[in-house]
C-alpha cells in the first residue's frame, strides 16, 4: 500500500514538474515576476528563518542518525555470521 501510495505521488509531482516547467517555458518574465514576488513574501513573513531553522537541524541531526545506521547494519552483519 505504501509503494502505491509513493508511486501515485511520484507520478502526480512528475506532472506537475512537467507543467510547470511548461508554463514557465511559455511565461519567463510572468514566472520571474512571480517567483521574486513569492520570495518577497517568504522572506517578510519569517517562513524563510523557520525553514532555515529546520534544515540546519535536520542536517545537525543527520551525522548521529548516520552513525546509528551504521552500527545498527554492523550489528546485522555480525549476528549474520555468527548464525552461518
Amino acid at each position: 500500500m505504501a509503494e502505491r501510495g509513493l508511486r501515485y505521488t511520484r507520478e502526480h509531482f512528475d506532472e506537475l514538474l512537467t507543467e510547470t516547467e511548461a508554463y514557465v517555458r511559455a511565461n519567463p518574465v510572468q514566472s520571474l515576476a512571480y517567483a521574486v514576488v513569492a520570495g518577497f513574501v517568504l522572506n517578510r513573513l519569517g517562513i524563510g528563518r523557520i525553514v532555515s531553522g529546520l534544515v540546519r537541524l535536520l542536517l545537525f541531526a543527520l551525522k548521529p542518525a548516520i552513525l546509528i545506521y551504521g552500527a545498527a547494519k554492523l550489528y546485522e552483519a555480525t549476528q549474520e555470521e555468527e548464525k552461518l
